[in-house]
């Protein structure tokens, strides 16, 4: 029996979610960069699709379950800035590193959970395979306009 593997395009297709707009760098910093076979993204934040954040600090403002969400809304905002500059989620071959990095109170410790909102997105849209790499997820005091999440990532391309 043969199992149809879908493209990369084919399987955020199946998802249903949206792509926001990507966002233009507001700093003096590149919001990818391709170097040989391999693509860097810069942090991004969750960006919504009217181009607003989402704001708050998980522990504060917003429970681990909107911290998760938010973290589906920042790997989104990747796709899109893949999307945008590379023309095709399918000039991606796999997730190398994630490094998610949490804005939330002291006393928070479920910084991974909140990071596989991401994670879980890039396994749905590259499979299991190629769709999860390595990954640090990491607590932060604060983070830039107060998003509640911030991932940059590395990928190899096709």
């Amino acid at each position: 029996m043969q199992v149809d593997i879908l493209s990369p395009e084919a399987a955020f297709a199946k998802t249903g979610l949206s792509l926001p707009p990507a966002p233009q760098p507001l700093g003096v910093y590149k919001p990818y960069l391709i170097d040989g076979k391999y693509l860097y993204v810069s942090g991004h934040g969750p960006v919504r699709d009217d181009k607003s954040l989402i704001i708050g600090r998980i522990g504060a403002d917003m429970d681990m379950e909107e911290g998760k969400l938010a973290a589906r809304q920042v790997g989104l905002t990747i796709l899109s800035t893949i999307k945008t500059h590379l023309g095709s989620l399918d000039r991606v071959k796999r997730v190398i590193k994630v490094l998610g990095m949490v804005n939330c109170v002291s006393e928070f410790e479920r910084h991974p959970y909140v990071i596989n909102g991401c994670s879980e997105l890039f396994a749905d849209v590259w499979g299991t395979e190629n769709g999860i790499g390595v990954r640090s997820a990491v607590g932060m005091g604060s983070l830039p306009d107060n998003i509640p999440v911030e991932v940059e990532a590395l990928f190899e391309l096709v």
